[in-house]
């Protein structure tokens, strides 16, 4: 069974098209928390509003099954 953190990831490279790089630079900003991820991904203009949109969409679908 994959973890939450992994289940993120695998949205972000396969439904966003993002980079390894780009996830691996928001991961090590929210080491931490990783619920922050989508916040860093945006502070550093990775992604774009609508994106983080999506992002917080699917997380809340995740926690709604």
């Amino acid at each position: 069974m994959e973890t939450a953190p992994q289940r993120l990831i695998d949205f972000l490279k396969d439904t966003l098209h993002l980079s390894t790089a780009c996830i691996a630079l928001a991961w090590k900003q929210a080491e931490q928390t990783p619920s922050l991820m989508p916040i860093a991904l945006w502070q550093y203009a990775l992604i774009s509003l609508n994106q983080l949109d999506q992002i917080f969409d699917w997380l809340h679908d995740l926690h709604q099954d």
